[in-house]
């Protein structure tokens, strides 16, 4: 018998880091040869890590929401016979944070360890041929809810993909139900419940955080006069009730491409690393999206080739596919430029977080009807506030001002989106 260590293989695109989303194992579990042994995830996607070799767990590293680096030990077997050591992991050269945005046609780096780690979406886990209908968990959790009798579809998996954790199982053991975390003891005035930021939300939260320390964010409101915007899409689901019903946001969309081409500055980004501002001919549009795992930017590439229609359909597609992570690489890297809207939460005004390394992202708040002055009258229009932010070191405020205005000019005479 002889001892393998599997380290940390390089996962591309510059990692220098992992995060343990969770293990499927443990020590003296036993593991054949492309068995997943724990996710692991990067500031781009989850990856399920296959077993490189059959043997038992001797040793893990590190607990769920903790970084293990490229290169150091991930796991430990015992195998039999001489088992040759895997090739090292070379250092990573770049050891700065990852932004949660790439450039479209930046190559993807590939491992060379072997075996290649599975990577899927932020969040998305593949299922492997073959077991697409078998339960997600661990060999340790299957082996005891074996033991105890417990049959794992009547349980649900509250891990990636809804994979089974060792907590679900205990909750059912216990009788808990398995969405139900045990309180935690009382503190005085109430009850407190502490959470490890793991997962998404910590790429969120370190991503927001560096975008709100870097960025110098000037922020720009103006409301818009939707009523004639209103009136043709209304027209335009009527006419074509058979399509997507269409909302403001493919509007909004190709009245900021037109923008753009104006104020091409803001369709940007900016290279903190290199020091250099790439401008881009094509409008990659990022959708800010809501999920249950936290807030997605699925992008819609060349939105600047689409019609009104694709474009409708293009934002419905990659904002759904975010939501039931399903969304590929691609489809969330690459924005140039995000909008963002909370439909009918959108408040009067807000304040988007500029989405790096992007320059610019506008923000749609809530359409509501208002008493407005008009000729010498009071009339009712409905109205819509857009709620815009930019990076200050490369947008001036008059620029940023002027790519609202034209926006603006655009939804208040809707015609004009489609007129060359």
């Amino acid at each position: 018998m002889s001892e393998y260590v599997f380290k940390l293989p390089d996962l591309g695109e510059g990692t220098v880091e992992a995060e343990i989303v969770e293990w499927h194992v443990e020590p003296g579990d036993r593991v054949n040869e492309g068995d997943i042994i724990a996710d692991v995830m990067t500031d781009k996607a989850n990856v399920e890590m296959p077993s490189p070799v059959t043997g038992s767990v001797l040793r893990t590293t590190g607990e769920p929401g903790d970084l293990v680096p490229v290169g150091s030990e991930l796991i430990a077997f015992e195998v039999a016979g001489d088992q040759p050591q895997p090739a090292p992991v070379p250092e990573p050269a770049v050891q700065a944070e990852q932004v949660a945005t790439t450039p479209p046609d930046e190559p993807v780096a590939t491992s060379g360890a072997t075996p290649t780690p599975e990577i899927a979406s932020e969040s998305a886990v593949p299922r492997r041929e073959g077991i697409a209908d078998r339960v997600r968990t661990s060999p340790a959790v299957r082996r005891r809810a074996k033991e105890a009798g417990i049959e794992l579809s009547q349980i649900t998996g509250t891990g990636p993909g809804g994979r089974i954790l060792r907590q679900d199982l205990e909750a059912v053991l216990s009788g808990q139900t398995a969405q139900t975390p045990p309180s935690a003891a009382p503190v005085g005035v109430g009850e407190i419940e502490e959470f490890k930021v793991i997962g998404v939300r910590r790429v969120i939260a370190n991503h927001m955080q560096a975008s709100k320390r870097e960025i110098p964010h000037f922020a720009y409101v103006e409301e818009v006069d939707i009523t004639r915007l209103e009136s043709l899409r209304t027209r335009l689901n009527t006419d074509r009730e058979s399509a997507p019903s269409l909302t403001y946001l493919p509007f909004i969309g190709m009245a900021l491409v037109r923008a753009l081409t104006e104020y091409p500055q803001c369709n940007a980004h900016f290279d903190s690393e290199t020091g250099m501002l790439k401008r881009f001919k094509r409008v990659h549009l990022g959708i800010a999206t809501q999920t249950p795992d936290g807030l997605k930017v699925p992008v819609v590439h060349n939105a600047d080739t689409l019609s009104l229609w694709r474009l409708a359909g293009e934002i419905t597609r990659v904002s759904a596919a975010a939501r039931d992570n399903t969304a590929t690489r691609q489809e969330l890297t690459g924005s140039t430029i995000t909008l963002t809207s909370l439909g009918r939460l959108g408040g009067i005004a807000s304040t988007p977080v500029i989405n790096a390394p992007e320059v610019a992202i506008i923000g749609v708040n809530k359409a509501i009807e208002r008493p407005v002055a008009e000729a010498g009258e009071v009339v009712v229009r409905l109205m819509m506030n857009l709620s815009s932010s930019f990076d200050h070191r490369f947008v001036d405020g008059f620029d940023a001002a002027s790519l609202i205005q034209r926006v603006k000019a655009y939804l208040e005479e809707p015609a004009t989106i489609f007129i060359e």
